[in-house]
């Protein structure tokens, strides 16, 4: 038995040594880039708002005279035009509909020479430096400790108490062999 537990434990570890040594190539490389390089993607600015905000959207992806058609579907908004902008790249807004919800959204833009690009937006329901602390109680269905009848609460307290001590009265006499 001994040996069978040690080839299986064995057979384990050198399964789990050749997975790490075949993704190490990939971990030492570093996370990679999923928008691309800084003039392949869309740049939003700012990269968390929260809905109502206006958001900017632009690009040095499709040259410095193109213009190209936004799409920020994903968050609600719908489409949006980018016009050629100062500094070569392409620029258009979009706002933020009150009605999404909190998350990441992916928003892209397509070039006049069709060319994609995107980035992401983080859709939050404070600003960067508000924070909500809540208020109130949690409605769950389950009641809390000091609830809002703090007679209910002592009885409740009473009665685990005489089946806690009943429970060690029951389990004790089994032990001295009285049986129940």
């Amino acid at each position: 038995m001994r040996t069978a537990t040690r080839l299986l434990t064995g057979t384990a570890l050198g399964v789990m040594a050749a997975a790490w040594l075949a993704a190490a190539p990939a971990l030492a490389a570093g996370p990679s880039d999923p928008g691309g390089t800084a003039d392949q993607r869309l740049d939003i600015r700012p990269a968390r708002a929260v809905p109502g905000d206006p958001v900017t959207a632009d690009t040095a992806a499709c040259g410095t005279r193109a213009a190209a058609t936004g799409d920020a579907s994903a968050v609600g908004a719908g489409a949006f035009r980018l016009a050629p902008g100062g500094s070569d790249r392409t620029t258009g807004r979009f706002e933020v509909p009150t009605s999404a919800s909190p998350g990441t959204y992916s928003i892209r833009a397509k070039c006049a020479a069709g060319k994609e690009v995107s980035g992401d937006l983080v859709v939050t329901l404070t600003t960067a430096g508000d924070q909500v602390n809540p208020k109130g109680h949690v409605k769950t269905g389950v009641g809390g400790a000091l609830g809002p009848d703090p007679v209910q609460t002592a009885a409740g307290v009473a009665a685990l108490a005489v089946a806690a001590a009943g429970g060690t009265w029951l389990l004790h006499r089994r032990a001295r062999g009285d049986g129940i």
